[in-house]
């Protein structure tokens, strides 16, 4: 090898060596979004052993918050795990279920793909998969918990080198066991509020964040 080439490939590792610790510094390793929404949709069919006959009843659109937490992959993607929270009444005739709350919890894992280009903006798409975590908030009924997953979506605006605004649309899709007996207190199915007949159940959330990355 000339001593041009030699010297041609010594500047070429010096310049790599010289711009890696930059790129590793700058590129974040994990972020945390903490974020207020607004949740809608959810019911239940439930069985009434008084009639006899299937009703539905309505979950109650209400306020959610919740916080996502990511560990990048690389500097399109990071692995997350997500957890979020809504309580809200049952929309329902029956007089056994006024006056109850329910609390609505997702505990998910998954991973976010994010689509940086030439706009002001980033677009990500997320898939999550966990648990959801029914809980009425009154007479010490049991809690249920069932598999669940969900898809969202949104975009991203840079309000800093390390901060961003997010804008998302998540929607969460939760398999129950039909025919089963949820809220309940003790043994024996008397003693649940809740007797479903249905087997998804479905809600959708709008959300507003900060995310912060390091």
């Amino acid at each position: 090898m000339t001593s041009r080439s030699w010297s041609l490939a010594a500047a070429a590792a010096a310049m790599l060596a010289s711009t890696a610790p930059a790129e590793a510094a700058d590129a974040p390793r994990i972020e945390v979004t903490p974020f207020v929404g607004y949740r809608m949709g959810g019911e239940f069919d439930v069985n009434d052993t008084a009639s006899g006959s299937e009703q539905t009843v309505d979950v109650e659109d209400a306020a959610s918050w919740g916080v996502d937490v990511g560990i990048y992959r690389d500097r399109q993607s990071f692995y997350e795990f997500l957890y979020s929270q809504q309580t809200a009444g049952l929309d329902t005739g029956l007089p056994t279920l006024k006056g109850v709350d329910v609390k609505t919890e997702y505990f998910q894992l998954g991973g976010t793909l994010l689509y940086p280009d030439d706009q002001w903006f980033v677009p990500y798409l997320s898939l999550t998969v966990g648990a959801a975590r029914f809980d009425a908030q009154s007479g010490g009924y049991d809690s249920e918990t069932n598999f669940s997953a969900s898809l969202g979506g949104g975009m991203r605006i840079p309000v800093g080198t390390n901060f961003d605004v997010t804008l998302g649309l998540r929607g969460y899709l939760t398999f129950v066991d039909s025919d089963s007996e949820i809220f309940c207190v003790g043994s024996g199915s008397l003693n649940c509020l809740l007797r479903t007949s249905g087997s998804t159940y479905f809600q959708g959330e709008a959300l507003l964040g900060f995310t912060g990355k390091f």
